[in-house]
Protein backbone atom coordinates (compact mmCIF):
# COMPACT_ATOMS: atom_id res chain seq x y z
CA UNK A 1 0.00 0.00 0.00
CA UNK A 2 1.21 3.55 -1.05
CA UNK A 3 1.23 5.90 1.54
CA UNK A 4 1.87 9.63 1.77
CA UNK A 5 5.02 10.99 3.74
CA UNK A 6 5.80 14.93 4.14
CA UNK A 7 9.00 15.09 5.98
CA UNK A 8 9.99 18.72 7.54
CA UNK A 9 13.60 19.86 8.32
CA UNK A 10 15.13 21.08 11.66
CA UNK A 11 16.95 23.74 12.48
CA UNK A 12 19.06 25.01 9.95
CA UNK A 13 17.92 22.64 7.44
CA UNK A 14 16.31 22.62 4.12
CA UNK A 15 14.04 19.53 2.58
CA UNK A 16 17.22 19.09 0.43
CA UNK A 17 19.02 17.36 3.48
CA UNK A 18 16.18 14.68 4.21
CA UNK A 19 16.08 13.55 0.33
CA UNK A 20 18.66 10.54 0.84
CA UNK A 21 15.81 9.33 3.70
CA UNK A 22 12.98 11.05 0.90
CA UNK A 23 14.32 8.10 -1.51
CA UNK A 24 14.89 5.26 0.49
CA UNK A 25 10.74 5.40 1.42
CA UNK A 26 10.06 5.87 -2.19
CA UNK A 27 11.84 3.05 -2.86
CA UNK A 28 9.31 1.42 -1.17
CA UNK A 29 6.19 2.62 -3.15
CA UNK A 30 5.65 5.30 -0.64
CA UNK A 31 4.98 9.01 -1.76
CA UNK A 32 7.57 11.58 -0.33
CA UNK A 33 7.55 15.38 -0.15
CA UNK A 34 10.33 17.41 1.38
CA UNK A 35 9.18 20.54 1.82
CA UNK A 36 11.40 23.87 2.91
CA UNK A 37 9.83 26.24 5.91
CA UNK A 38 9.71 30.16 5.56
CA UNK A 39 12.47 31.36 7.11
CA UNK A 40 15.31 28.91 5.72
CA UNK A 41 14.73 29.83 2.19
CA UNK A 42 17.69 31.75 0.46
CA UNK A 43 16.50 34.94 0.46
CA UNK A 44 13.96 34.76 3.50
CA UNK A 45 14.55 37.67 6.38
CA UNK A 46 15.71 35.95 9.02
CA UNK A 47 14.86 38.63 11.34
CA UNK A 48 11.27 38.65 10.66
CA UNK A 49 10.25 35.29 10.18
CA UNK A 50 8.87 33.27 13.28
CA UNK A 51 6.63 30.40 14.30
CA UNK A 52 3.78 31.38 13.31
CA UNK A 53 4.80 32.10 9.37
CA UNK A 54 6.90 28.81 9.31
CA UNK A 55 3.99 26.85 10.29
CA UNK A 56 1.57 28.44 7.78
CA UNK A 57 4.74 27.74 5.20
CA UNK A 58 3.91 24.08 5.90
CA UNK A 59 -0.03 24.10 5.92
CA UNK A 60 0.54 26.00 2.30
CA UNK A 61 1.80 23.65 0.80
CA UNK A 62 -0.11 20.65 2.01
CA UNK A 63 -2.96 22.62 0.56
CA UNK A 64 -1.35 23.57 -2.60
CA UNK A 65 -0.33 19.91 -3.26
CA UNK A 66 -3.68 19.09 -2.25
CA UNK A 67 -2.30 16.22 0.11
CA UNK A 68 -4.45 13.93 2.77
CA UNK A 69 -4.15 10.98 4.27
CA UNK A 70 -0.58 12.55 5.11
CA UNK A 71 1.88 10.90 7.59
CA UNK A 72 3.52 14.14 8.74
CA UNK A 73 7.06 13.17 9.74
CA UNK A 74 9.01 16.55 12.17
CA UNK A 75 12.39 16.77 12.80
CA UNK A 76 13.57 18.63 15.78
CA UNK A 77 12.78 22.23 15.78
CA UNK A 78 9.72 20.22 13.14
CA UNK A 79 8.31 19.37 15.97
CA UNK A 80 6.97 23.04 16.60
CA UNK A 81 5.95 23.09 13.38
CA UNK A 82 3.86 19.97 12.54
CA UNK A 83 1.99 20.78 16.03
CA UNK A 84 0.65 23.88 14.78
CA UNK A 85 0.22 22.59 11.42
CA UNK A 86 -1.88 19.45 12.81
CA UNK A 87 -4.09 21.94 15.15
CA UNK A 88 -4.42 23.88 11.75
CA UNK A 89 -5.34 21.24 8.55
CA UNK A 90 -5.90 18.28 11.08
CA UNK A 91 -8.10 17.00 8.32
CA UNK A 92 -5.03 16.39 5.96
CA UNK A 93 -3.00 14.97 8.65
CA UNK A 94 -3.49 10.56 9.36
CA UNK A 95 -0.28 11.04 12.10
CA UNK A 96 2.12 13.01 13.42
CA UNK A 97 5.97 11.34 13.66
CA UNK A 98 7.81 13.24 15.74
CA UNK A 99 11.78 12.55 15.10
CA UNK A 100 13.68 13.56 18.31
CA UNK A 101 11.60 16.82 18.07
CA UNK A 102 10.57 18.95 20.30
CA UNK A 103 6.55 18.29 21.45
CA UNK A 104 5.48 21.87 22.91
CA UNK A 105 2.72 23.04 25.75
CA UNK A 106 0.06 25.14 24.45
CA UNK A 107 2.13 28.63 24.93
CA UNK A 108 5.18 27.05 25.11
CA UNK A 109 8.52 28.08 22.76
CA UNK A 110 11.41 25.86 21.96
CA UNK A 111 13.90 27.60 23.84
CA UNK A 112 11.61 26.57 26.70
CA UNK A 113 12.57 23.13 26.10
CA UNK A 114 15.98 23.45 26.22
CA UNK A 115 19.18 24.12 28.78
CA UNK A 116 19.48 27.36 30.01
CA UNK A 117 22.92 27.47 28.39
CA UNK A 118 21.89 27.01 24.66
CA UNK A 119 19.55 29.97 25.34
CA UNK A 120 22.52 32.66 26.23
CA UNK A 121 24.57 31.21 23.61
CA UNK A 122 21.83 32.16 20.92
CA UNK A 123 20.81 35.17 22.75
CA UNK A 124 24.37 35.75 21.98
CA UNK A 125 24.81 35.14 18.37
CA UNK A 126 20.69 36.34 17.47
CA UNK A 127 22.20 39.98 19.09
CA UNK A 128 25.06 39.71 17.14
CA UNK A 129 23.50 38.34 13.40
CA UNK A 130 20.28 40.33 12.93
CA UNK A 131 17.95 37.94 14.66
CA UNK A 132 20.10 34.79 12.88
CA UNK A 133 21.48 32.06 14.90
CA UNK A 134 23.81 29.74 13.34
CA UNK A 135 25.08 26.34 15.74
CA UNK A 136 28.83 26.69 16.27
CA UNK A 137 30.52 24.08 14.78
CA UNK A 138 32.14 22.39 18.07
CA UNK A 139 28.51 21.53 19.37
CA UNK A 140 27.41 20.10 15.63
CA UNK A 141 30.44 17.76 15.82
CA UNK A 142 29.97 16.33 19.10
CA UNK A 143 26.43 16.51 20.16
CA UNK A 144 24.74 16.86 16.77
CA UNK A 145 26.49 14.73 14.64
CA UNK A 146 28.65 12.37 16.80
CA UNK A 147 28.14 9.40 15.03
CA UNK A 148 29.85 10.53 12.45
CA UNK A 149 33.89 11.16 11.36
CA UNK A 150 35.19 14.41 11.11
CA UNK A 151 35.09 14.58 6.57
CA UNK A 152 31.28 13.99 7.00
CA UNK A 153 30.70 16.41 10.00
CA UNK A 154 32.85 18.87 8.24
CA UNK A 155 30.95 18.21 4.56
CA UNK A 156 27.31 18.34 6.57
CA UNK A 157 27.80 21.64 8.07
CA UNK A 158 28.56 23.20 5.04
CA UNK A 159 24.95 22.23 4.03
CA UNK A 160 23.07 24.47 6.89
CA UNK A 161 22.05 28.45 6.99
CA UNK A 162 21.13 30.24 9.00
CA UNK A 163 17.70 30.07 11.24
CA UNK A 164 15.00 33.18 12.12
CA UNK A 165 15.75 32.77 16.05
CA UNK A 166 12.00 33.68 16.36
CA UNK A 167 11.30 30.46 15.37
CA UNK A 168 12.72 29.49 18.60
CA UNK A 169 11.28 32.55 20.73
CA UNK A 170 7.81 32.79 19.72
CA UNK A 171 5.36 30.79 21.92
CA UNK A 172 2.67 28.40 20.17
CA UNK A 173 -0.60 28.60 20.10
CA UNK A 174 -2.44 25.55 20.31
CA UNK A 175 -5.82 25.31 20.39
CA UNK A 176 -5.49 21.96 22.92
CA UNK A 177 -2.78 20.54 24.20
CA UNK A 178 -1.43 17.60 21.37
CA UNK A 179 -2.60 14.78 23.85
CA UNK A 180 -6.14 15.24 23.27
CA UNK A 181 -5.67 15.47 19.66
CA UNK A 182 -7.55 12.91 17.60
CA UNK A 183 -5.16 11.69 15.49
CA UNK A 184 -2.32 9.24 15.47
CA UNK A 185 0.89 9.68 16.85
CA UNK A 186 4.54 8.49 16.73
CA UNK A 187 8.13 9.17 18.79
CA UNK A 188 10.86 8.35 17.08
CA UNK A 189 14.29 8.13 19.28
CA UNK A 190 17.66 7.69 17.97
CA UNK A 191 19.92 6.58 20.78
CA UNK A 192 22.88 8.26 20.24
CA UNK A 193 21.50 11.51 19.97
CA UNK A 194 23.19 14.38 22.60
CA UNK A 195 22.10 17.37 20.93
CA UNK A 196 19.93 17.75 24.16
CA UNK A 197 21.86 16.63 27.33
CA UNK A 198 20.61 13.23 28.33
CA UNK A 199 19.34 15.16 31.65
CA UNK A 200 16.88 16.71 29.80
CA UNK A 201 16.23 13.94 27.46
CA UNK A 202 13.82 14.08 23.79
CA UNK A 203 12.23 10.52 25.26
CA UNK A 204 10.54 10.16 27.35
CA UNK A 205 10.33 13.91 28.87
CA UNK A 206 8.84 15.51 25.36
CA UNK A 207 7.45 11.94 23.98
CA UNK A 208 4.83 11.35 26.81
CA UNK A 209 3.30 14.59 26.01
CA UNK A 210 1.91 13.34 22.82
CA UNK A 211 -0.57 11.14 25.67
CA UNK A 212 -1.16 7.80 23.35
CA UNK A 213 1.95 7.39 20.77
CA UNK A 214 3.66 4.70 19.32
CA UNK A 215 7.63 4.12 19.91
CA UNK A 216 10.20 2.95 17.34
CA UNK A 217 13.94 3.45 18.38
CA UNK A 218 16.91 3.17 15.94
CA UNK A 219 20.55 3.71 16.00
CA UNK A 220 21.89 6.67 15.16
CA UNK A 221 22.76 10.85 16.78
CA UNK A 222 20.47 13.25 16.11
CA UNK A 223 21.77 13.80 12.43
CA UNK A 224 21.07 10.55 11.45
CA UNK A 225 19.84 12.26 8.15
CA UNK A 226 23.72 12.16 7.00
CA UNK A 227 25.00 9.45 8.84
CA UNK A 228 22.51 6.58 8.10
CA UNK A 229 19.52 7.72 5.79
CA UNK A 230 18.45 3.93 6.04
CA UNK A 231 17.91 3.77 9.47
CA UNK A 232 15.86 6.64 9.93
CA UNK A 233 14.00 5.59 6.79
CA UNK A 234 13.26 2.09 8.30
CA UNK A 235 12.18 3.89 11.81
CA UNK A 236 9.82 6.41 9.66
CA UNK A 237 8.03 3.58 7.57
CA UNK A 238 7.60 1.65 11.07
CA UNK A 239 6.43 5.22 12.66
CA UNK A 240 4.12 6.08 10.06
CA UNK A 241 1.97 2.67 9.13
CA UNK A 242 -1.02 1.79 10.09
Amino acid sequence: MSDTYVLVHGAWHTGAELEPTAELIRQQGHTVHCPTLAGNRPDDDRSRVGLAAAAQSLCDYLVEHDLREVRLVGHSYAGMVISKAADTVAERIRRLVYVNAFVPLPGEALNDMVPPSYVQLFDAIAAACHGAVMLPFPIWREAFINDADLALATSAFERLNPQPYKTFTDKIELSQALAALPIGKSYVNCRLDAALPHSLPWHPRLSERLGLFRLVECEGSHEVWFTDPAAIAKAIVAAGRD
